[in-house]
């Protein structure tokens, strides 16, 4: 019974890390980030993984040409994708969309990128 759960996981896991990287393109040629143009203000941004319950709304504060906060306003995905979440750090601290998304959350993660990439542009 073991070896038939094992080797069940190891399929899953499979299947799953395929979908991910269907999903991998669409985060190939994020922009870099050139705030200085942009006002300080809270911009909106969304993105919709189309063919899946995955989507995310969120806010992105910009001041003094810096991306100075972002808030999540909605995010739909199961609850291993709000994991996906603690990518907002790692955008504000590299204040950069070339960023890892998080494990175990990636289409999720590229989710919210790309809603922060909409919010910006």
């Amino acid at each position: 019974m073991k070896k038939h759960t094992i080797v069940l996981v190891i399929i899953i896991c499979l299947i799953l890390a395929a979908c991910a990287s269907d999903f991998l393109h669409l985060i190939e040629n994020l922009p870099e980030l050139d705030l200085t143009t942009k006002e300080d203000s809270i911009y909106r941004g969304a993105f919709d993984i189309q063919k899946t319950p995955i989507n995310v709304i969120l806010n992105v504060e910009v001041k003094n040409s810096r991306i100075n906060d972002i808030t999540i306003i909605e995010h739909n995905c199961s609850p291993i994708g709000k994991k996906a979440e603690n990518i907002i750090s790692r955008i504000i601290n590299s204040q950069s969309l070339n960023v890892d998304v998080v494990s175990g959350a990636t289409i999720s993660s590229i989710a919210i990128l790309k809603a922060v990439e909409n919010a910006l542009e």
